[in-house]
């Protein structure tokens, strides 16, 4: 069952309007694809566009699922100073009507995989980036939503958290969510992406899954870093 299909001609900013263009995605039930691309390659651009922050946009993006709906998780964090780590759950449960009992034992059982249950009534505009972006990533699975956008979302994680939140993501892909994650991290893109968009200069350059990436390459053997090499080493 497809859950998003991104169809974008051309989008960007008043400045650049063209600052992506010939995006073409499909995203199925159950699926994990990875969006990778070199730095200023235009991944999190893709990103934005997909979630509606870009004021110029020719295409469309559409949300197919059964109850269409998304969760995203932003590279950068966005909180509120002024609520505390609870508070800030609480204000989501509220805004989209989570049933209490659930979201309650829902939210401590996250805050527990995250080991962030001592400090759920302090202020997280005080923590670091990676305890931030933890709790970004609890409040987007709090919405068990069709699909996951999700922005760089290893950076400032530690080894652990990076492990549990693989876990969860994985389980989220059983219960029928599908992924799209932007990451430079190909060493974990690789373990855990079913298939992959490889974006450069703000176009797609190639997609489809490793097996597919190595035999366009004619690198039977190679990891997706080295593909990842040879293919813009190829375009340069």
């Amino acid at each position: 069952m497809d859950l998003l299909r991104i169809e974008i001609k051309q989008a960007g900013y008043l400045g650049k309007k063209d600052a992506i263009n010939n995006i073409n995605i499909l995203l199925k039930k159950g699926e994990l694809v990875g969006i990778i691309g070199p730095n200023g390659a235009g991944k999190s651009t893709v990103i934005k566009a997909i979630v509606g922050l870009l004021p110029e946009l020719v295409g469309g993006v559409y949300f197919l699922g059964e109850n269409k709906n998304y969760a995203y998780i932003p590279e950068q964090p966005v909180l509120y100073e002024e609520l505390t780590l609870w508070e800030h759950l609480e204000l989501v449960a509220a805004v989209y009507e989570l049933e209490r009992k659930k979201f309650l034992k829902y939210a401590e059982h996250l805050l527990g995989i995250f080991r962030m249950q001592e400090v759920k009534h302090h202020f997280p505009t005080t923590f670091s980036k990676g305890m931030q972006q933890k709790l970004m990533i609890i409040i987007g699975l709090l919405l068990e939503p069709d699909v996951y956008i999700i922005d760089e979302p290893f950076v400032g994680l530690d080894p652990r958290a990076t492990k549990e939140f693989m876990g969860l993501l994985k389980e989220e892909r059983m219960r029928g969510a599908g992924v799209l994650v932007s990451t430079h991290q190909l060493d974990i893109a690789e373990r855990i992406c079913d298939s992959f968009i490889l974006i450069a200069d703000g176009r797609l350059i190639t997609q489809g899954t490793l097996a597919g990436i190595r035999a366009e390459c004619c690198l039977p053997e190679a990891s997706l870093f080295d593909c990842f090499d040879f293919i813009l080493e190829k375009r340069a």
